[in-house]
């Protein structure tokens, strides 16, 4: 389990040692503020991992709810493994997510509670075994995504103007 309050590495290309990003869920970042992450193991089929190992996933407009005291992740697409024939696994099959029962439970209460809502940010491989990064999520406004696009904006601009002014020096 990770809880670092959602600071988790988003753009990397590994989250680590041992680790093979897959997929990540920048549109999470935009549309939600993250508050905390948990790692969670996914039930796949065979040619569901077969395609995560080719990247053929899309985390876009996905979610994670509660049912029966389980955790299912919803609106995944994983394409079709293209050698999997009449083994081949439907692309958008609700999965699911391992987590402990303490970890769901407390995920459930926020989710009711106060108006959070669980979202992928991340899948990747893990020791040979895929993994999902779940993110606790609260909506952003729009005022939120202006504000987060200016401030984005002005870093940019500074690290150009930095840029220039070294190179600048250096001729």
């Amino acid at each position: 389990m990770t809880r670092d309050g959602g600071k988790g590495p988003r753009g990397a290309t590994s989250g680590g040692e041992g680790t093979k990003l897959v997929a990540s869920n920048r549109k999470a970042f935009h549309d939600f503020f993250i508050d905390e992450t948990y790692e969670a193991g996914v039930a796949l089929v065979g040619t569901e991992v077969k395609s995560l190992r080719e990247g053929r996933i899309n985390l876009r407009d996905s979610y994670a709810e509660v049912k029966d005291g389980e955790l299912f992740l919803v609106g995944v697409h994983i394409s079709p493994y293209e050698q999997g024939n009449i083994w081949n696994h439907d692309p958008l099959r609700r999965r699911k997510l391992l987590l402990h029962k303490d970890e769901i439970r407390r995920l459930t209460g926020k989710v009711n509670e106060r108006g959070y809502t669980i979202v992928p940010t991340r899948v990747y491989f893990k020791g040979g075994r895929a993994k999902v990064e779940i993110g606790l999520a609260r909506g952003k406004r729009l005022y939120d995504k202006r504000s987060d696009l200016a401030k984005r904006e002005a870093d940019r601009e500074v690290e150009r103007e930095f840029r220039r002014r070294q190179t600048g020096r250096d001729e």
